[in-house]
């Protein structure tokens, strides 16, 4: 049996935004709350942030009937049994996280909804300084950056370093010696930051591109060189202040130029590629011999299939959970110790309504260095 606050009272019935059809959202006040399974927790939203993903997904392969949303902050209101046996969460705790929002397997679950059904292992609590709307940015770039970095494209560095406070350390060029560089693409980006943290608590020396206007942001998250991907010169610039030894590329914005950049910038004797979209195969093939590229689909973090045609879709993979929930446990260690910072948030009102413009805003217009995000009462 679940555990349930005795001061809320949970209706049957909840607001949420739901797909209407390719491009549509709609506002709707009958939506039944999320069934809870045993390791899931019920969460009263206090904000959402909005991705990408939410316009992409919603263009590409809407799920009819089903929550929209995957990033979101609020308040554990009930827990499942399991979730309640592993004693890590209470009722009443402040989390933040991110769910598999417009699924059409579970159309009862999505982050635009009052009420959010998510997957215990997979929440950050909130530390007391950090608002909501802070917190809301970090669900998804968390699981994208830890996937993409120390499963997929498999850095010299393992969570459980994300355990100890690696920028304590002296930084003299001494303890760069042996250390490898990994290039973020796209380093102002919410998961672009994200990564370039994480790498820097691994004890890596992230570098990172963007543009000109960003370059104190990626710095500020850790970034040890910037470089502006506008610049011709720019995979050289890399080349030169990396001695040609760049082995790791993370791409966050995955287009042909930025995946001919990483190619370009990585050296002679190659390495690993990872984008989070599918990369252009033709770019992959000037240098197959050498660079292995593989892309991060995040949604299989959550261990269930992914259905979605074409290259999106995935089988279940149950060891991307297992993984997904010592990336977090790894990820808590360094909020609770206040090393980490959440991505900048333009924090904006209007409720649902405001959500959804959200969602048309982020289609026509790429966030720079900063994420969406909307109150929700």
């Amino acid at each position: 049996m679940p555990s349930l606050c005795p001061t809320w009272s949970l209706p049957q019935r909840q607001t949420a935004v739901v797909a209407q059809g390719p491009g549509k959202l709609a506002i709707q006040h009958d939506i039944p709350i999320p069934q809870l399974a045993d390791d899931m927790v019920i969460v009263k939203t206090s904000a959402v942030a909005i991705n990408p993903a939410d316009a992409k997904m919603l263009d590409y392969s809407a799920a009819v009937g089903a929550i929209h949303g995957y990033d979101f902050a609020g308040i554990v209101v009930a827990l499942g049994a399991d979730a309640l046996t592993a004693g890590r969460l209470s009722v009443g705790d402040r989390v933040a996280g991110l769910v598999h929002g417009m699924n059409t397997l579970k159309k009862d679950v999505g982050a635009f909804a009052e009420y959010v059904g998510a997957y215990a292992d997979l929440l950050l609590k909130i530390p007391e300084h950090m608002s909501f709307e802070e917190a809301a940015t970090l669900g998804t770039g968390t699981a994208t950056a830890t996937l993409g970095l120390f499963h997929e494209l498999r850095v010299p560095a393992s969570l459980e370093q994300l355990q100890y406070d690696q920028s304590a350390k002296d930084e003299s060029p001494e303890t760069h010696e042996g250390k490898e560089f990994v290039l973020v693409a796209g380093g102002s980006t919410a998961t672009g930051t994200r990564a370039l943290q994480l790498l820097k608590q691994a004890g890596l020396r992230p570098i990172a591109t963007c543009s000109t206007a960003n370059f104190d942001l990626a710095r500020r998250f850790g970034a040890e060189m910037v470089f502006d991907y506008r610049s011709p010169t720019c995979a050289a610039d890399i080349r030169t202040a990396t001695g040609g030894e760049l082995a790791y590329a993370l791409d966050c914005v995955t287009q042909a130029d930025t995946t001919q950049l990483c190619y370009a910038a990585i050296g002679r004797a190659g390495g690993r590629y990872v984008s989070l979209e599918p990369f252009r195969e033709a770019i992959a093939q000037s240098r197959s011999l050498t660079i292995q590229p593989s892309w991060v689909m995040v949604l299989t973090i959550f261990g269930h299939k992914v259905a979605l045609d074409g290259e999106y879709g995935r089988e279940a993979r149950p060891e991307d959970r297992e993984f997904g929930a010592r990336a977090f446990t790894a990820v808590q260690a360094l909020l609770d110790r206040g090393l980490l910072d959440t991505h900048p948030a333009k924090v904006q009102s209007g409720g649902w309504e405001g959500v959804i413009r959200g969602v048309d805003i982020i289609r026509s217009q790429a966030m720079s260095g900063e994420k969406l995000v909307y109150v929700i009462s």
